[in-house]
Parts: C-alpha cells; sequence; structure tokens
C-alpha cells in the first residue's frame, strides 16, 4: 500500500481468500447507507401506540472515486455481467481505511458480501492530462459489517 500514499481506501475484491480480482486503492467511498424500515403492528387492547418490529434493511450503493489499480480486471468484471451475460457473478469485497499515521496499518475495515457493479466511469483521455485509471466505480451488496482492528 506504500505507492497509493495519497489514497486513504484500500480496496480489496475476491472471489474467495486466494482469487483476488483487483487490489487498489481509491481517494474517495461514498454509500455507506444502511436503512431498516420498521412494521408496525397493531396489538388488540394496546391503544397507546404500536408495536414496532425490525423490518428488512436495504443497503445503499457504494461509490468508488479516483482509483488506481494493481491488477486491470474491473472492466472485465463489468463486461462479463453485462455483455457476457454472466449475471450471478459476484465478488466480496474489504475496504480498508488507512491510518494517516501509519500507512501499514488499517484504522477499520468495511467487509462487503456479495458486491455486483453496476457503473464503470473511467477516465477522460488527454495527452496532456496525468488522469487515474478509474474514475468512478458503483458497487451494490448483499450486506456490509464493520470490522475493527484488534
Amino acid at each position: 500500500m506504500a505507492e497509493f500514499i495519497a489514497y486513504r481506501f484500500e480496496v480489496i475484491l475476491s472471489r474467495n481468500e486466494g482469487e483476488v480480482l483487483c487490489r487498489g486503492a481509491f481517494s474517495e467511498v461514498t454509500g455507506f447507507d444502511l436503512t431498516m424500515k420498521p412494521k408496525a403492528l397493531v396489538e388488540g387492547g394496546r391503544n397507546w401506540g404500536e408495536v414496532q418490529l425490525a423490518g428488512p434493511t436495504a443497503f445503499g450503493t457504494l461509490v468508488l472515486k479516483r482509483g488506481i489499480t494493481e491488477i486491470a480486471d474491473l472492466w472485465t468484471w463489468f463486461d462479463t455481467l453485462t455483455r457476457g451475460a454472466d449475471y450471478a457473478l459476484r465478488y466480496d469485497g474489504r475496504i480498508n481505511v488507512v491510518d494517516p499515521d501509519r500507512p501499514d496499518r488499517h484504522a477499520l475495515s468495511y467487509i462487503l458480501s456479495r458486491a455486483m457493479p453496476t457503473k464503470f466511469k473511467g477516465p477522460d483521455l488527454s495527452s496532456t492530462a496525468s488522469q487515474v485509471a478509474v474514475e468512478e466505480l458503483h458497487l451494490v451488496h448483499e450486506g456490509i459489517t464493520l470490522e475493527r482492528p484488534a
């Protein structure tokens, strides 16, 4: 991660621990939205309000911005899902927040379950500009957990 000093978020996408699709770094990650929709239950004989039950949880789309990667397979993953019609191809992900004081250590990590890309935006090509390899990558997922360092 030492070569990605300007980037605070290390992203690793893999099918399992041994098969890494992409390892890279991004300067911005947005969309950590989790929303639980409660269900109201009207109970007979209870006249003072409804019972609130936990309902389904919806997850926001993660947007990874201005990234560089060591392995250039993000485009292949998006292409395989869309044009290649392998609609079930999902990868698990890990987003490590790099500790600015100790770049070799993670402040915390977000673990994604069954992520799927929905938008891939490359940089504008210009011979006079130095652009990064990935401008934006949008990921939907089926769950997220927070992992703190021990």
